[in-house]
């Protein structure tokens, strides 16, 4: 039994008439007439009373016509559902961010517009430090991760810049380095950083923003002292409110723990900075990973500075 022989059946229990159903389908009566004696044939049993004036349905021909109908709406409605997935505008999409990434408000802006663009698109987010995030890219786990300076690049990935902001001295608000600091207009030199305890968001030894801040230390001939190293930007904050140590942060984070920690600009700071990057696999064919990918690039050319 095929489709077709589905709706040659359920035109001539509409009509009532081989001849009409015909003309309705497009084909010839004998051929229509032949297919629906094959569809008893297979079924065993007999699905129309012929008669002068045309066909009447049998009782198990109006018991089969209700199972034809709703495997034909079943068909149907599983062709729109394909028809809407083959443009992206249905299917499932996987987004992987760090915290400091979704600390910036062009995360939660991009996600705003993808849902009211493509609503129907199943949207599963998962938030991790960089390393757990190419890992899980690079496995297929996720279609595409937003996180700040790369910690690795595995073959098969691509790896995108799309903003960049400075970054900020995190410190505990009773420090007495923010005590009397005007801390909008007076800048911390790196010297001084040095001097304190320094908490790193990275897993020890791996590359990033904070081995670049590190490697930047050492061109100075200055020596950090890390007292921690974490993997979230999040406990970073919380170590810091706690008076464990300084960080550097993105300045997306100002005013996380606004009652616990004071914010500063880096002095001397040369390049680092925080870079958004759009993490995506190389050979992607989820249509709405792809289109979400354009939508970020168009966000990032429209608000650069955002």
């Amino acid at each position: 039994m095929d489709i077709r022989a589905l709706r040659y059946f359920a035109a001539v229990a509409e009509t009532g008439h081989m001849t009409r159903a015909a003309e309705q389908l497009g084909i010839q009566q004998p051929p229509l007439s032949q297919q629906i004696k094959a569809l008893e044939r297979e079924l065993g049993v007999l699905l129309f009373r012929r008669h002068p004036r045309g066909v009447a349905l049998t009782d198990a021909g109006r018991l089969f016509q209700a199972e034809a109908l709703r495997m034909l709406q079943d068909m149907e409605s599983m062709k729109q559902r394909m028809t809407r997935v083959a443009k992206g505008q249905a299917g499932r999409l996987a987004v992987g961010f760090t915290s400091s990434a979704a600390a910036h408000r062009f995360m939660p802006d991009a996600l705003r517009e993808f849902r009211r663009a493509y609503p129907d698109v199943e949207l599963q987010l998962r938030e991790d430090n960089a390393a757990e995030l190419t890992e899980a890219l690079a496995a297929g786990r996720l279609h595409c991760g937003l996180l700040r300076v790369p910690v690795a690049r595995p073959e098969g990935l691509l790896f995108e810049t799309l903003l960049r902001e400075p970054v900020l001295v995190a410190m505990p608000s009773d420090h007495r380095l923010a005590r009397g600091r005007d801390k909008d207009s007076r800048a911390l030199p790196l010297a001084k950083l040095c001097e304190e305890g320094i908490i790193l968001v990275r897993r020890p030894g791996a590359p990033g923003l904070y081995a670049d801040l590190l490697a930047l230390c050492h061109a100075k001939g200055l020596r950090p002292r890390v007292v921690a190293e974490v993997d979230r930007m999040m406990t970073n904050l919380n170590l810091v409110a706690a008076g464990v140590g300084l960080s550097v942060v993105p300045a997306s984070m100002h005013g996380v723990h606004a009652h616990a920690i004071a914010y500063t600009r880096l002095a001397d700071g040369g390049q680092l900075d925080a870079p958004l990057t759009l993490v995506s696999r190389a050979e992607e064919d989820n249509l709405p990973a792809l289109n979400f990918a354009a939508l970020l690039r168009r966000l990032a050319q429209e608000n650069p500075g955002s």
